[in-house]
């Protein structure tokens, strides 16, 4: 896989502006600044366990809530991985996890599918961590789901602690997407008998 696989996508709204930059190929490299310290904490592991390169800067209505704001950069982000995946031509295409964190037992599975789709399968707390509502985590991967184009299933098997809940399943995302983008030298074209995603 020779060409570089980036993007830079931007995004303003009468409630938020997000500026977004990724590298596929990355080294887990992160500059966030969202405004919202616990969706920084959990973008700056995504890039570090995704093998990711990534830059946000994110300025919301956070005088309403964080809705908007923990939307829009799914958007933004799932829009970044599209383009940067391009034709899908030569990656592995699926991607699996299992991820331990203390308690909690999170899985993700994934298939760069060109459908969108989203099983959220975790039955979280209604909590906020700091001006975070738990109940955004859903919003924020459907976000990512639809304008990424993925099928994606997220499961908690178990768990208690609504930080360890929330942070595993980005662990286990990042994890599965590394897995899924991959270049696969045994893939010629794109991973469907189909010829196309």
């Amino acid at each position: 896989m020779t060409t570089e696989r980036k993007a830079t996508v931007e995004r303003k709204t009468l409630e938020t502006q997000v500026a977004l930059i990724l590298s596929l190929d990355g080294t887990g490299q992160a500059d966030v600044r969202t405004g919202i310290g616990f969706l920084d904490h959990m973008l700056t592991l995504l890039a570090k366990h995704g093998f990711l390169d990534l830059t946000v800067r994110a300025q919301g209505d956070l005088d309403v809530d964080s809705h908007h704001t923990v939307e829009d950069v799914g958007i933004v982000l799932g829009d970044a991985l599209a383009r940067a995946l391009g034709a899908k031509e030569g990656i592995h295409r699926y991607g699996n996890c299992f991820l331990p964190m203390d308690e909690t037992l999170a899985q993700v599975c994934l298939d760069c599918s060109g459908r969108p789709f989203l099983v959220f399968d975790a039955q979280i707390p209604k909590a906020r961590l700091g001006a975070f509502d738990a109940e955004m985590a859903e919003e924020f991967f459907r976000a990512v789901a639809v304008h990424a184009g993925l099928t994606l299933h997220i499961r908690i098997l178990y768990g208690a602690n609504v930080h360890h809940q929330i942070e595993a399943i980005f662990k286990a995302f990042a994890r599965a997407l590394a897995e899924a983008v991959a270049p696969d030298p045994r893939v010629h074209g794109v991973m469907s008998s189909k010829g196309a995603l």
